[in-house]
């Protein structure tokens, strides 16, 4: 039985990997790209692909699942950027980089249960 490759849902995968080595390269000779390419809205649009099954919208349903995904993404944020915060503020402390992961994530886990609470009582 030949092995069959869903394209759709590998190519994303393929494309984040290379993105990280592009990082890796590029950050022992610029640091400003490298920032840039760490930074860039690369995963969301991965993501978007993937939610529309490789960007068919053919449906009211499929382009309300997006819009959907869309706020989500949104919502999902402002936790993130909370976690940049943190993690740069505890950096500038001398924090080690295990602290700041951690703090980073304390505070986007704390904030994500945040938002989704009040994202909850407001939809109710």
């Amino acid at each position: 039985m030949p092995i069959t490759i869903d394209w759709q849902r590998v190519l994303p995968v393929l494309v984040s990997i290379a993105i990280l080595i592009v990082v890796a390269i590029v950050r022992s000779t610029s640091r400003t790209a490298a920032v840039i390419l760490a930074t860039m809205p690369i995963n969301i649009p991965l993501a978007m692909y993937v939610i529309t099954n490789g960007g068919a919208l053919s449906e009211a349903s499929d382009r309300q699942a997006f819009v959907d995904f869309l706020g989500g993404a949104i919502i999902g944020l402002i936790p993130t950027f909370l976690f940049m915060v943190v993690a740069y503020v505890t950096a500038r402390a001398g924090w080690g980089f295990w602290q700041v992961i951690g703090a980073g994530y304390l505070a986007w886990g704390v904030c994500l249960v945040l938002v989704l609470g009040i994202q909850a009582l407001l939809t109710r």
